[in-house]
């Protein structure tokens, strides 16, 4: 049964704290979320750790496309702690509730690390586009400083371009209910509980929708139109193979991300939040930190070998 706080703690406009009705309220399934969640956690950690420890450890992987590969499991890390270890606190209470400064940590943790995310994606495309259509020039173009500014500048990037959203949907007046049908907070879900006209608002989330999702796809593309124009020039099969095989894990990896993305953030904001969005969320959060290291790691012969040593060690 959920429970709000009295009506008089709160004007309408203001809410002390959010109940969260998570993925489920029946007792046998939150204990099998529980389980999930857990595992998912600890495989997402763990795999992480290991997969940064690899590419610090082995110095044949202190080469830009792995650092960067790195700060991509930084990221993730982060990005997971930010809502899985909450939800299993929530999954063994009868009533999960996060507060007003809670939720707006959240909101705010969640876009920063999300266009951080978007960021390093395309710098990563751009690694493989000079790579394979430069790669006289490789060494002079991605030297450490250009690499370490564009990820410093991708941090920074992404702690402004999403603080408009934030901050006028942390304004947004409430009509007093304080029920969020998701197992974590989000700015589209505050937007949908305002009381006032929210177009604006709305119209602010799409354009930024633009410069976080569209734009960096469009850069994307181009850089692997290039990449694939580059691979059908080679005569051997095995250099194409090698070549394919360096990016098929970003591509992979770029589409998820993105398709789950503009589902999310390019269509207009939902007055409830369906099971299906509520999955997809679940999607969205949890899984990239999950298949990231996993993805990259399968896929990457010269991971998998440096791995195959250590544990011989």
């Amino acid at each position: 049964m959920i429970r709000s706080p009295p009506i008089d703690n709160w004007n309408g406009s203001f809410v002390a704290e959010f109940i969260l009705l998570g993925l489920s309220d029946n007792p046998q399934v939150k204990v099998l979320l529980f389980v999930m969640f857990l595992v998912v956690y600890l495989i997402t950690i763990s795999g992480n750790i290991i997969l940064i420890t690899v590419c610090v450890h082995e110095p044949r992987l202190h080469t830009p496309m792995y650092f960067f590969l790195v700060n991509l499991s930084f990221l993730d890390i982060f990005y997971s702690c930010v809502f899985v270890p909450n939800y299993l606190v929530h999954l063994l209470q009868d009533i999960w509730s996060i507060s007003f400064a809670g939720c707006a940590a959240q909101i705010f943790a969640c876009l920063v690390l999300a266009v951080t995310e978007s960021a390093l994606l395309t710098i990563m495309a751009f690694d493989r586009y000079v790579a394979i259509c430069f790669p006289l020039h490789y060494t002079s173009v991605m030297n450490s400083s250009t690499c370490t500014k564009m990820v410093v500048g991708s941090w920074l990037n992404a702690c402004v371009l999403p603080l408009p959203v934030i901050v006028m949907t942390l304004r947004l007046p409430l009509c007093g209910n304080n029920v969020i049908n998701n197992f974590f907070c989000e700015a589209i879900t505050l937007v949908n509980m305002a009381c006032v006209d929210t177009f604006f608002i709305e119209m602010v989330i799409f354009i930024s929708g633009i410069f976080v999702l569209l734009i960096p796809i469009l850069l994307i593309s181009i850089s692997y139109l290039n990449i694939l124009m580059a691979i059908l020039k080679i005569h051997s099969t095995e250099g194409r193979s090698r070549a394919f095989s360096t990016c098929a894990s970003h591509l992979i990896n770029v589409s998820v991300m993105y398709a789950a993305g503009i589902y999310m953030y390019m269509k207009p904001v939902p007055k409830n939040k369906t099971n299906q969005e509520k999955i997809l969320a679940v999607f969205y959060t949890v899984g990239p930190p999950l298949w990231n290291p996993i993805i990259y790691s399968l896929r990457n012969k010269e991971i998998k070998l440096v791995m195959k040593n250590l544990l011989k060690k």
